[in-house]
């Protein structure tokens, strides 16, 4: 089964090719667009429970889930909005499982931030920071024992999540195991609004690897480009059975912790800082250097998103919601559920 990126030669509308330079800008520009829409939900009370935006950190996103393949194992966070589109995540989907429709794959049973489809690799994420990567390591080892193709496992992670328990006992056993994991650090200053100097001692997240005896890679987060290489060369790493590969990201999010973070402990200096640039603008930029696409075509693309989710948002919101006196709470692991949304 071939990448993502490969399956983008034979999706594309109209049966054209679409460059995959170009389909990671359509990606990161939907994840924001989308995101905007969902905080106007959200603002609008049609949402409950939290919005998280991934503005600033797209192109890191985009580039994880480009990057597998589809009979990977992918365990995107909050912010990963474009790494969930590229992966196989629809627009529908996403909306459903905010909106509370029972169409969603969800089934209107979790929070709009827990969604997925397992039996395809996809995985609903945890909240617990770090929790993500014993999960992902398990369901390597489950499919080692089971005498099935690995594949690789990947997941995501802040600053923050690098000092909990959870990372260290995680990345520690999938080291020892030789696991084909990619974990990808999001280095965006803050935990929270905690600064990584009241977090780690060390120069460098990519320090961190070198106890555990994982190869390391640093990118800068803010560049496609440079993520696509980085993080496709660390697949590639990985799938050889080069054991677990690091990815630390320099970047900066471009927006509070959530929509009910307005954020006032971002400092300054590092918003006019190259870690403050938006990924997206460079993306941008990018496509014109690389003569991808032009101008006019970048703006007929925005145009096109925009319909697809405001059509998305008028159909999801027409769907039904859940009778809560007269809904079957089987478990979704019953065969009878599971084969009934696919």
């Amino acid at each position: 089964m071939g990448s993502r990126e490969a399956l983008e030669e034979t999706t594309a509308a109209g049966g054209k090719t679409i460059d995959p330079l170009l389909q990671a800008y359509r990606w990161m520009l939907t994840a924001r667009l989308l995101d905007e829409k969902l905080a106007t939900l959200y603002r609008a009370g049609r949402i409950h429970g939290g919005v998280f935006m991934g503005k600033g950190q797209e192109a890191l996103s985009v580039a994880l889930g480009q990057g597998l393949q589809v009979t990977d194992i992918y365990a995107p966070l909050i912010r990963d909005g474009a790494g969930r589109l590229a992966f196989g995540e629809t627009i529908h989907d996403a909306l459903r499982n905010c909106l509370g429709s029972p169409q969603g794959p969800m089934r209107a049973r979790d929070g709009n931030v827990h969604r997925g489809r397992p039996r395809q690799g996809y995985l609903p994420m945890l909240s617990h920071l770090g929790a993500m990567i014993s999960v992902v390591g398990g369901m390597l080892m489950a499919r080692r024992i089971q005498g099935k193709p690995v594949g690789v496992g990947a997941t995501c992670l802040g600053d923050g999540g690098t000092s909990t328990g959870a990372f260290h006992e995680a990345i520690n056993l999938a080291a020892v195991e030789r696991l084909p994991l990619v974990l990808v650090i999001a280095n965006n200053r803050y935990a929270y609004s905690t600064p990584t100097e009241k977090q780690f001692a060390c120069h460098s997240l990519t320090d961190k690897a070198i106890g555990y005896g994982v190869d390391s890679h640093s990118v800068d987060g803010t560049d496609l480009m440079a993520c696509r290489n980085t993080i496709f060369e660390a697949i590639d790493q990985a799938r050889r059975g080069h054991g677990p590969q690091l990815v630390v990201a320099d970047l900066l999010r471009l927006c509070g912790h959530g929509e009910h973070d307005d954020a006032p402990y971002i400092k300054d200096q590092l918003k006019a800082s190259p870690l403050g640039r938006d990924c997206l603008e460079v993306a941008a930029d990018q496509l014109l250097g690389e003569r991808v696409a032009t101008k006019n075509q970048i703006e007929t693309i925005r145009q096109e998103i925009v319909e697809s989710i405001e059509t998305a948002v008028a159909e999801v919101s027409r769907e039904s919601l859940p009778c809560l006196t007269h809904y079957d709470w089987c478990s979704l692991s019953t065969r009878r559920l599971a084969d009934g949304v696919s």
